[in-house]
């Protein structure tokens, strides 16, 4: 089934979106106005950038940062969060070509045509917005820890093995058997007893 991809009309102040988002203090709320009074991208043509970052995770619904959008703001891993940010924004791509960052731009093209089954100038569209955007992004790291991985950095140990008993072991079982004698029972009794257990356990 045919997918529905992101594409910008202008993409030329990608860049420096990213850069300003990394100095600029997080606001309240991404709105129009502080893309333009703060980032400093004025153009019409730049307001698609707001809805470009809440489809990539960094702003929710509203327009308010989420926990990703701080990751845009530590230089160490901003590259890479652009990089989640790509993946799943361009998902039915990388489920086609989990490489899809790394391809030239033809076979890009073709993989998005492959995808979303669209006109060729549609098609060049998503790609250019593609390329634009993960120039940005660092796809050889993960954005957040691993959080199997202890925060020294070390990789953990192994978990022990369980140890099992040696197949030449054999288990045994005792019965301990007790038997509470009537204390005025005659001679005949206590013998009765007695042959009623030797006969019940050889």
């Amino acid at each position: 089934m045919a997918k529905d991809l992101f594409y910008l009309g202008s993409y030329k102040n990608l860049d420096k979106l990213f850069e300003k988002i990394e100095t600029a203090k997080a606001p309240e709320a991404f709105t129009t106005a502080f893309l333009t009074e703060v980032i400093g991208l004025k153009s019409t043509s730049d307001r698609p950038l707001i809805n470009m970052l809440k489809k990539m995770g960094f702003l929710d619904g509203t327009g308010r940062p989420t926990e990703s959008y701080g990751l845009l703001k530590n230089k160490k891993v901003a590259r890479a969060a652009v990089a989640d940010g790509v993946r799943k924004v361009y998902a039915p791509l990388f489920e086609a070509n989990e490489k899809a960052n790394a391809l030239p731009t033809e076979e890009l093209k073709g993989l998005i045509a492959q995808v979303t089954g669209s006109e060729k100038n549609i098609v060049d569209q998503i790609a250019k917005t593609f390329n634009a955007i993960a120039k940005n992004a660092d796809f050889s790291n993960a954005a957040k820890p691993d959080a199997n991985k202890p925060d020294n950095g070390e990789t953990p140990p192994p978990p022990p093995i369980p140890l099992l008993p040696p197949s030449s072991l054999r288990s045994e079982f005792h019965f301990n058997i007790q038997v509470h004698l009537p204390a005025n029972g005659t001679e005949e009794t206590y013998l009765n007893i007695f042959n009623a257990l030797r006969r019940t356990f050889s």
